[in-house]
């Protein structure tokens, strides 16, 4: 249970992640130890709700590049797209992303929380405090930690998989934002997650949060 009274002012760690990298165990795990509250999936059933729609709606344009706008234009087309998304009433993929971000920035100034995925460091880009962080691994790493919670049988389905979500992840990411997915400007830290254990991954953003001031 989240114990978000405990600080002073609300701040929030935003996670990116390779698809097996254990971003999201990362996002768990540090939540839990802060004792605050975790966005994963929790954001699309909030989103819904604030909306009045079916969750499913979200959860089909869940971190994917809008279908609607395939072919239409390129990346490096000049066009701003948080400018082309804002103020639709649809639910489409516009209405979508902007009811998330509804979501994200009415729980910012409210609380402190870890969030995974969903462009929440772009979404925050203007939040006085906020750590953005992106985990990433070696291909064998994740094709292991893939096959072990069973997601695929197989380590040529496991690494079809894996490169799938990271295209996916990096085209949404970099549609809806002025930053590129994965590249290390975009974040103020970057984490092998091989390199050592979840326990010790928690401890480095923790420090990281110290030095930050966000926690005492």
């Amino acid at each position: 249970m989240s114990d978000n009274n405990r600080y002073a002012s609300p701040f929030v760690v935003t996670v990116g992640r390779q698809f097996g990298s254990g971003g999201r165990e990362l996002a768990k795990a540090l939540a839990d130890d802060l004792g605050i509250d975790y966005y994963d999936k929790e954001l699309l059933l909030e989103a819904a709700r604030e909306a009045g729609v079916s969750p499913e709606f979200f959860e089909r344009s869940d971190e994917r590049f809008p279908t609607f706008l395939h072919g239409l234009f390129s990346f490096t087309s000049g066009i701003t797209p948080m400018c082309y998304y804002t103020g639709s009433s649809s639910i489409t993929d516009d209405g979508i992303y902007k009811a998330v971000s509804d979501v994200i920035l009415k729980a910012a100034s409210e609380r402190p929380f870890v969030v995974v995925g969903r462009t929440a460091d772009y979404i925050l880009r203007h939040h006085p405090r906020v750590a953005n962080i992106f985990v990433h691994a070696p291909m064998e790493t994740r094709v292991a930690r893939i096959l072990g919670r069973g997601d695929a049988r197989t380590a040529r389905e496991a690494e079809a998989l894996s490169n799938r979500h990271n295209k996916w992840r990096a085209d949404y990411y970099n549609f809806f934002t002025d930053k590129v997915w994965g590249h290390p400007e975009s974040y103020h830290i970057c984490i092998d997650s091989s390199m050592m254990s979840m326990a010790g991954c928690v401890g480095l953003v923790k420090d990281y949060l110290r030095h930050r001031g966000f926690l005492g």
